[in-house]
């Protein structure tokens, strides 16, 4: 059976809102502004390379389908470019990113299928509606928050009402680079 295996660039105050940049949001890129450092580098580069498939929400797999496939030479690259991708969407028509494929019934219901029909980590990324609907129905397996040293004030962020409480045990800590807190959650 799969694992759902969520993973984030967050803010102090909870914002995952364009990390990258790639979104032209006022605080675009901020996490450019702080090195993660070697360990952030190979906990990323280790995430991506242990994982069997990607789950994206429609606006992060656009996002992603515009920006990776130029994108080439490395290992993360690589592994990014040529594992399936899932992407859950009821307007997507077409998903032209290699190894790509639209999901567009009910989200609990193509998850738990999906979780069925793999055996490793399936990696979300961004996507912040699909990572709350995941959390608010127990599909998260394990909570990936690479935490920068920051407070944005304003954006999308990463927790909206799950409607009941959610209970985590932190599994590993780590504090790299420029104070960037890697943390990983499992469900208590």
């Amino acid at each position: 059976m799969g694992r759902i295996v969520v993973t984030e660039f967050v803010s102090l105050d909870g914002v995952m809102e364009d990390p990258g940049g790639a979104e032209g949001n006022k605080h675009g890129a901020w996490t450019f502004k702080f090195s993660r450092g070697n360990e952030g580098d190979k906990f990323k580069l280790d995430e991506v390379l242990n994982a069997e498939a990607q789950l994206l929400g429609r606006v992060t797999y656009e996002g992603f389908a515009a920006a990776w496939p130029k994108l080439s030479g490395d290992p993360f690259s690589g592994k990014f470019n040529s594992m399936p991708k899932y992407v859950i969407s009821q307007t997507l028509k077409k998903a032209d990113w290699n190894n790509s494929t639209i999901l567009s019934g009910n989200v609990v219901d193509e998850v738990k299928k999906l979780k069925q029909r793999l055996k490793g980590d399936i990696l979300v990324s961004g996507s912040a509606r699909l990572v709350q609907t995941l959390l608010a129905n127990d599909l998260v397996d394990q909570l990936n928050l690479m935490v920068y040293p920051v407070v944005l004030g304003s954006g999308k962020r990463l927790f909206g009402d799950t409607g009941d409480m959610k209970s985590l045990k932190l599994a590993e800590s780590q504090t790299v680079g420029d104070g960037v807190l890697m943390l990983v959650y499992r469900p208590a």
